[in-house]
């Protein structure tokens, strides 16, 4: 098996990488070749497998009518920017996370002779836009109010005609928000929910620019990684014509993230967060999705690594910071 992996160089592209070389196989199929590709050069995985490593733009249609060429047999489309960016740059978002995905579909296409890979789109809760229900459900319709919602909304329509038409096998899995992020902060308008927690267990003064009672739905990198595997590895004739899926994931206010950061690390490490109100991200965060019902996604299999946010906090201290913090 060829796995074609778009975005390898991002946080969660990155770690699906390590775990496929490290694993070997993707369900019950060997892998026997990996390509990696970013905009900034990937890092290169120990495997056992043959490694590529390609440096290009998915808005570059040529570059990626080349990483098609060599039929992949699953691709994992991970490229994209970020919901900040795409909002605060309205070209680059559509460029990217919309041109980018056609290209990638269309070369598929332009193959033919019966190639259809295993597409797994990774697309976003931003899809949905307020008014919602309190808890969104399988049957709840995309709204989105952002740009980059709106690229990904229209990225799984993408997704799912084109598997209509049996030109691609595609799955768009719609992530939470990815907790805790390893690294440094980024522009997501959702960044801070990371910041709250990483940054003071490194001993460094975090940023909150949104009241207490402020709720939202989240993941760990570890869920994120299983959720793709799943979606690569199993049989999609059992999910229907609607191949987009919203992914499990936990429901908490920012006051329950700090209440739980304290119970896993301590008064002083809660300390290091700042409140520093900022009505524009609060004004963001406002029309952002805060409970899901995600029924369809559990009955086909995927599952989270985490039953409650203080599982959040020690997965990321023991992925990233070796089982230890500063206290």
């Amino acid at each position: 098996m060829h796995i074609l992996i778009l975005g390898a160089a991002g946080m969660v592209g990155r770690k699906l990488a390590e775990r496929l070389s490290g694993d070997g196989r993707l369900g019950k199929a060997d892998i026997t070749r990996m390509t990696l590709q970013d905009v900034v050069a990937p890092a290169k995985p120990n495997a056992s497998m043959p490694v590529d490593l390609v440096t290009c733009d998915v808005a570059d249609q040529a570059a990626v009518a080349k990483l098609v060429a060599a039929k992949p047999d699953v691709i994992f489309h991970l490229a994209a920017i970020v919901s900040g960016e795409a909002e605060a740059d309205f070209d680059k978002g559509y460029r990217i996370n919309l041109e980018g995905t056609q290209h990638l579909i269309d070369a598929i296409r332009a193959i033919g002779g019966g190639y259809r890979p295993r597409v797994v789109f990774t697309s976003s809760i931003a899809v949905f836009g307020a008014p919602f229900p309190e808890k969104i459900g399988d049957e709840f319709f995309n709204t989105p109010l952002t740009s980059y919602g709106t690229q990904k909304t229209i990225g799984e329509l993408l997704i799912s005609d084109y598997t209509r038409k049996g030109l691609l096998d595609g799955i768009s899995i719609r992530l939470p928000t990815i907790c805790v992020r390893p690294g440094l902060p980024n522009k997501a308008a959702s960044g801070f929910f990371s910041n709250i927690i990483r940054e003071p267990l490194a001993g460094k003064e975090a940023i909150l620019p949104v009241p207490d009672d402020v709720r939202h739905w989240h993941a760990s990198p570890r869920s994120a990684v299983g959720f793709l595997l799943h979606a690569g590895s199993m049989d999609t004739n059992v999910i229907g014509p609607r191949r987009a899926l919203s992914m499990p994931g936990l429901s908490v206010t920012v006051g329950e993230q700090i209440a739980a950061l304290e119970r896993v690390a301590g008064k002083n490490v809660v300390s290091r967060i700042k409140r520093v109100p900022d009505q524009t991200i609060m004004g963001i965060v406002a029309g952002w999705p805060r409970d899901f019902v995600t029924e369809r996604a559990l009955k086909l299999g995927f599952t989270t690594a985490e039953k409650t946010f203080d599982d959040i906090i020690r997965i990321h201290i023991e992925d990233e910071l070796g089982g230890s913090f500063v206290t």
